[in-house]
């Protein structure tokens, strides 16, 4: 199941709301910044209202590291769940499960923690700004997976079709509140 998008006015508001940055982080990316979205309180309370709509169900929300982590802690205060913060390599101290993989320009790895959260059974749903080739949100979901979790579905706040990134996540729900 995927979903094409969401609601016209939550597109226009992020459309609207959206700053393009040219040749960041390297030449040729033109890097989709999120910030003025999370910034407005229009914006953030209609990115967060859409994605808690696709959240209902979940006990724990999980947001990739790091403009998903305001999504996913809004969300989860919002459907009065948990959070839990996917991490970049070596922002955690260990014990940690890690999941390496490659993305549009290099490769990453992703962490969460080995002890102290039990994620064997939990019913989650993983939030992400952005859509691009896929390979991170693919990741997170196969290291949710590996815990015990059940990833329910995945949620974005932008997609960027031309990447091809659905490709990626093919057999995980997949919900775009915009699409260019």
């Amino acid at each position: 199941m995927t979903s094409e998008g969401g609601s016209a006015p939550v597109a226009a508001v992020i459309a609207a709301l959206l700053r393009e940055v040219s040749d960041f982080p390297k030449p040729g990316v033109q890097f989709k910044d999120l910030t003025p979205v999370f910034a407005d309180p229009r914006g953030l309370t209609a990115v967060t209202d859409a994605l808690a709509e696709i959240a209902a169900g979940a006990d724990l929300v999980a947001g990739i590291d790091s403009r998903g982590f305001l999504a996913a802690a809004a969300v989860a205060d919002r459907l009065r769940t948990g959070v839990l913060a996917i991490r970049k390599g070596g922002k955690l101290p260990p014990p940690v499960h890690a999941e390496h993989y490659d993305l549009e320009y290099g490769s990453a790895t992703l962490e969460i923690p080995a002890d102290g959260i039990d994620l064997r059974g939990r019913q989650v749903v993983i939030i992400d700004d952005v859509l691009a080739t896929g390979g991170t949100l693919a990741a997170a979901a196969r290291l949710l997976e590996r815990t015990g979790a059940t990833v329910m579905a995945a949620a974005v706040i932008l997609e960027l079709t031309a990447l091809g990134g659905r490709q990626a996540v093919a057999e995980l729900p997949l919900h775009s509140l915009s699409r260019i």
